[in-house]
């Protein structure tokens, strides 16, 4: 399996054009001789879709999904209609990984499948959201929230809340469940246990511990030999244990998008005097003095 990503590949891959099309393309990867290419962090489904009529010439199965919510790409498509999109364009396996949570991702997974069926299409649908939980997100996702990246820990999503993914995931017809940004082994483990039936074996390390804390049964404290128990861990809110944390933080969407000379790529380090400007920006918007 071969990993290919946007936006790096204008900077790590060449600019090979293909005819009719401006593209910035994938074409080195092509000499590995690979089973499956993961096409996946794209923004827009165009250039989504130029990876995957290059990717298709190997003959190989391609795999392309999007870092989209249910409000679709950052130039409008909708998300079902950029699962339409991906799979004329030859995609076998079609969804979204990272940006958002397991419940919005799954919430535009759901669009995508609609769109599929509504155009009488089929594919293997795909998912790989965040370990963190991203309520509060605007249209881009975490990256606006202003804890990314070196705050995120209070929003980690607990084992349980990945039991609760993995199963309405399996639900809604997708095959390929997994993680981006965030997830830890732990998580890994808890969503093959709760498919542990449909797989036919539970994943490696479960000999380790008891599922849903039924290895409590033998704690000192009696209130905690209580919550050896399923019903106790699925209904579980936990608390983050900061005094003056809000539930929500407010994104911080500085209103660019594509096209934006602020989001234009270099190949050299931002300046001093670029990040200044970034800083004064940072202060108009948010109010926060760097």
């Amino acid at each position: 399996m071969v990993f290919v990503g946007n936006p790096f590949v204008e900077q790590f891959y060449c600019r090979k054009l293909v005819p009719g099309k401006q593209n910035c393309i994938l074409v080195p990867v092509l000499k590995y001789g690979c089973s499956l290419y993961l096409l996946q962090y794209f923004e827009h489904v165009e250039e989504a879709e130029w990876a995957v009529h290059v990717m298709k010439e190997s003959g190989k199965a391609v795999a392309a999904t999007l870092c989209i919510g249910p409000e679709g790409d950052m130039a409008g498509v909708s998300a079902g209609d950029c699962a339409v999109r991906l799979v004329k364009a030859g995609a076998d396996i079609v969804g979204v990984n990272c940006h958002f949570d397991p419940a919005i991702s799954l919430k535009t997974m759901k669009l995508m499948k609609e769109g599929l069926e509504a155009a009488k299409l089929k594919a293997h649908l795909m998912v790989q959201p965040l370990a963190y939980h991203t309520p509060d997100c605007s249209k881009q996702g975490f990256i606006d929230l202003p804890e990314f990246p070196f705050a995120l820990e209070p929003r980690i999503a607990t084992r349980w809340d990945m039991h609760k993914y993995a199963r309405s995931a399996y639900d809604l017809g997708i095959r390929y469940i997994g993680g981006c940004c965030g997830f830890e082994p732990y998580h890994i483990r808890a969503i093959a246990e709760e498919l542990a039936t449909e797989r036919g074996f539970l994943p490696e390390g479960s000999e380790k511990h008891d599922a849903w804390g039924t290895c409590l049964a033998m704690h000192t404290k009696p209130w905690v030999r209580a919550r050896a128990q399923r019903a106790y861990w699925e209904k579980m809110l936990p608390a983050t244990g900061l005094p003056y944390s809000p539930a929500f933080s407010k994104p911080d969407s500085w209103g660019v998008t594509k096209g934006d000379d602020v989001l234009i790529q270099q190949v050299e380090a931002t300046s001093n005097d670029q990040l200044k400007e970034m800083f004064e920006k940072q202060k108009k918007f948010t109010g926060i003095v760097a």
